[in-house]
């Protein structure tokens, strides 16, 4: 059977993949031709047979960018309420004390779903890692949406628990992590053979320090044995950097390898406070010579942390120590490339350098890198070859006007407002920054009550029981 090509013609810039540099590069007034297996021509003049086509005049075709770290469940709905939120005794950030608190009702799951989905789309994701609980309409929702996904089920062995909002604490019952890492197992399982063809699975520990070493290694081996990747969050935090230095002496980077699970296959969610970190007590270097030397990626997410006070020091050391930097979002806003601004920035600052890193460095983070880290050569890249995830951007959105570069246009400037469609697998998915394959409106409807359930609920979720407004105080007071 015929496949069916489209060709987009003489399209003012096109950033392709050269296999020599192993980077991207930028073709001009080049031809970009794919069908539903993947790209079949990039640059040049496309003299085959064809479909359809469609002019390239004042657009810019680039590769769909691979979000390795993001979480749906609750996070959509968590908007505008603890961002100024924090533990002191826990250098400052809500996380332990103020993630628990909100409770999403069964209803809402697949809308905060649908709309974490829309919102990476039009951002330009077209493959992501989301690692949330699993519920029944998971699978069916990322195939719906038209995104390559792959789903990592959490689980752990210990809950956290904060007291007088002075000291972190750890509930444990072992026999519940096990079962729920047989029940991820089964998910990761069903994602891999899912029929839709884009669908995947991670094996995803929730936490280093709320799984034993024991299920940190069982975890391991089963991805290794599924030819799966493994992703945990490690050193995301100072309140886990010094929990496993009281536990081990070790910090994460460093019990990881003792356990042997440093590896190609394994991402860290965040790795922000490894030995080197000017906030950490080692005054060593050891632990970005090990992920070097290991391959193991780290999943960047620069705003939820930066929202903390709390930055990664910095994209660029780790790049030149050669760790794999890929780049996720975790939470809302849910935008690639506000994630991709804000790389930049806090590298730079928290390097003390322009120079630190630059557009083509946050490019790669985006789209290679992530790559990488899922094991894959063929996303990530125009390239004949590759499948054809990419993204149309609108040159002459008044944004990216006037245009030398187009990318820093992209990244400094016009984000998502300039992207025009995004396709996955050759499929529009987001058309005129609309998502085309799921009710993204219908879903956003359903968030503001998902909140006030949660809003409701929460003084119940907290040891002192104390209301909303005393948790979240509103940024100005209400007149009278």
């Amino acid at each position: 059977m015929t496949k069916s090509v489209h060709v987009i013609r003489k399209a003012h810039t096109v950033v392709g993949f050269d296999a020599g540099r192993k980077s991207h590069v930028y073709f001009q007034d080049a031809d970009v031709a794919y069908d539903d297996t993947g790209f079949i021509h990039v640059g040049g003049h496309y003299d085959g047979a064809f479909a359809s086509e469609t002019s390239g005049a004042d657009r810019m075709v680039m590769p769909g960018f691979v979000n390795v770290h993001c979480h749906s469940g609750e996070e959509p709905i968590s908007k505008g309420i603890f961002e100024d939120a924090g533990t002191s005794a826990l250098w400052g950030n809500a996380l332990y004390e103020y993630s628990n608190l909100l409770e999403i009702d069964d209803g809402a799951i697949e809308a905060s779903l649908t709309v974490m989905l829309g919102d990476l789309m039009r951002s330009g994701v077209t493959t992501l890692l989301d690692i949330a609980g699993p519920h029944e309409s998971w699978l069916p929702t990322l195939a719906q949406s038209g995104a390559r996904a792959y789903v990592a089920p959490g689980f752990r062995e210990a809950q956290w628990h904060v007291e007088d909002s002075h000291r972190l604490d750890f509930i444990w019952d072992k026999a519940r992590g096990r079962e729920a890492f047989a029940r991820a197992l089964d998910v990761v399982d069903a994602a891999a053979s899912h029929p839709s063809g884009r669908l995947g699975g991670v094996v995803a520990p929730s936490q280093i320090e709320t799984c034993s070493a024991e299920l940190l290694q069982d975890a391991a081996a089963e991805a290794r044995k599924r030819g799966m990747p493994i992703t945990i969050h490690s050193a995301q935090t100072m309140a886990e950097h010094e929990e496993l230095l009281r536990r081990t002496g070790l910090t994460a980077v460093q019990y990881l390898e003792s356990l042997g699970i440093l590896g190609d296959n394994l991402i860290l969610g965040h790795c922000i406070f490894v030995d080197s970190h000017s906030w950490t007590r080692q005054r060593t270097d050891i632990d970005l010579g090990l992920l070097a030397a290991r391959r193991t990626t780290v999943g960047h997410c620069p705003v939820t942390f930066s929202r903390s006070g709390m930055a990664l020091e910095s994209v660029g050391r780790y790049r030149r120590a050669g760790v794999n930097v890929a780049l996720g979002t975790d939470s809302y806003p849910f935008n690639m490339l506000e994630e991709m601004r804000q790389a930049m920035i806090c590298a730079r600052l928290s390097g003390k350098s322009v120079f630190d890193v630059s557009t083509a460095d946050i490019l790669e983070t985006a789209t290679l890198a992530g790559a990488r880290a899922l094991g894959r050569d063929d996303i990530g890249r125009v390239a004949v070859g590759a499948k054809a995830d990419f993204l149309v951007v609108d040159l002459k959105h008044h944004a990216m006007q006037p245009i030398y570069d187009p990318l820093r246009n992209l990244l400094h400037c016009a984000a998502e407002r300039a992207i025009e469609e995004v396709y996955v697998d050759g499929q529009c998915v987001v058309r005129h920054g609309r998502p085309t394959m799921i009710d993204y409106d219908g879903a956003v409807a359903l968030l503001q009550e998902a909140q006030d359930y949660a809003c409701r609920k929460a003084p119940e979720n907290d040891p002192k029981k104390r209301p909303m407004r005393d948790l979240a105080p509103l940024s100005l007071p209400i007149g009278r």
